[in-house]
């Protein structure tokens, strides 16, 4: 008798959800069209609009391209810093955090005399120069707080992208002392000095060499230098002579040492073999101001007198050459550097320049902005006494 065999039941295929099926469909051919749309309009279309809408497509702006404004805590003295995650001030009223929504982050609120922020584009540090109380913000939050004892006194705190800080202080003992903290404000290194004045540090993108700033005296006159160290290590690897360079400001960029004095720029390129210093002399003209805050340039506003106000902003390199300019004509009342990116701030309009410093955006100052910060990708965080709103380019 033949065996009787069992035909296998066909496998019944499992439907999909329609619904899905379809939304599915409509994002693929969002996908596709966006990409065919870039390929036919590459010559036409910005991208670093493109970048600025898909990071602020949740806000709401005017024909202008300005947020609503939001109130701040005001204050004589003030600074506006722009991070990734929000808004920081400072004043003689203490520090706030706010969203760029304007919601409150975070505070504190105390009488300041000489307040002062520094900031990467993701760490706001708010000190009070020549007393001790410190406060880093970061990530929507305060995430680290500092009151030297003993007497000493803050001269510099200066964050990196990574949210390390080195920090400078005169402490009781030593001419100078700079500490290194991580993100974590854990500190790393203190670098304590005997010898010589330490007046300010700065710490590398990768966290792992200071650069400080020294001030000597021999025979009645007064020197300069810089000093590099691993954070692993006390004792510096390399020593640069600067002179008689009065040290204004500094920044450690990627493998650069940028430094600006009343009348030079230098930088300072770290190399295997050797340091190499190039340097730009702002003389015969007079130092208005400086911004380091750009991706490998510093933006300087000159001035052809030495009283009166800046004549020309100029965008000078890391091999201290100049390879842009522009004339200024009104009265500068802030400036910024960012990514590539530069702002000049007068009492009737804020101007955006890129690389070329050629000018892309431009808004009328009808809020009576006296304050301006700027983002990466150019949006702009404007400021008066009382209110802060975004300005996005469209």
């Amino acid at each position: 008798m033949d065996e009787k065999k069992n035909t296998p039941t066909p496998k019944r295929l499992k439907q999909s959800n329609p619904v899905l099926r379809l939304l599915a469909l409509l994002t693929t051919s969002a996908l596709v069209l966006g990409a065919m749309v870039l390929v036919i309009y590459r010559d036409t279309i910005n991208v670093d609009t493109f970048k600025r809408w898909m990071a602020y497509r949740s806000m709401e702006t005017g024909t202008t391209g300005e947020t609503a404004p939001f109130s701040h805590a005001g204050g004589d003295k003030l600074s506006v810093a722009y991070l990734n995650s929000g808004v920081v001030t400072a004043s003689a009223a203490g520090a706030h955090y706010y969203g760029l929504d304007g919601e409150q982050l975070a505070e504190e609120v105390l009488s300041m005399e000489n307040p002062v922020v520094t900031a990467s584009h993701t760490t706001a540090v708010v000190y009070d120069a020549g007393n001790q109380s410190l406060f880093a913000f970061r990530d929507g939050e305060k995430y680290f707080k500092l009151s030297l004892e003993g007497g000493a006194d803050l001269l510099s705190a200066r964050p990196n992208e990574a949210g390390w800080l080195a920090v400078t202080a005169q402490q009781s003992g030593y001419k100078g002392a700079v500490t290194v903290y991580d993100r974590r404000g854990e500190p790393v290194i203190q670098i304590s000095l005997s010898s010589t004045f330490a007046v300010d540090a700065a710490v590398s993108p990768d966290g792992r060499t200071v650069a400080v700033v020294t001030i000597g005296q021999t025979n009645g006159s007064f020197f300069s230098r810089l000093l590099l160290y691993r954070v692993d290590q006390t004792e510096p690897f390399a020593q640069v002579d600067l002179g008689s360079l009065t040290v204004l400001d500094m920044d450690f960029d990627e493998g650069v040492v940028w430094l600006v004095g009343e009348d030079r720029l230098l930088t300072v390129t770290l190399d295997k073999e050797r340091e190499s210093v190039q340097t730009y002399y702002i003389t015969p003209n007079y130092l208005k101001g400086c911004s380091l805050g750009g991706d490998g340039f510093a933006l300087l506003l000159v001035g052809r007198y030495r009283s009166g106000g800046a004549t020309q902003a100029l965008r000078v390199n890391s091999s201290a050459q100049v390879v842009a300019s522009i004339p200024l004509t009104g009265q500068v009342l802030d400036y910024a550097a960012a990514g590539s990116f530069s702002a000049l701030l007068t009492g009737s309009r804020l101007s955006l320049y890129n690389g070329s410093m050629e000018q892309f955006a431009e808004l009328e100052n009808n809020q009576g902005a006296r304050k301006v910060s700027i983002a990466v990708n150019s949006s702009a965080v404007l400021a008066n006494d009382q209110q802060a709103w975004l300005y996005i380019p469209q």
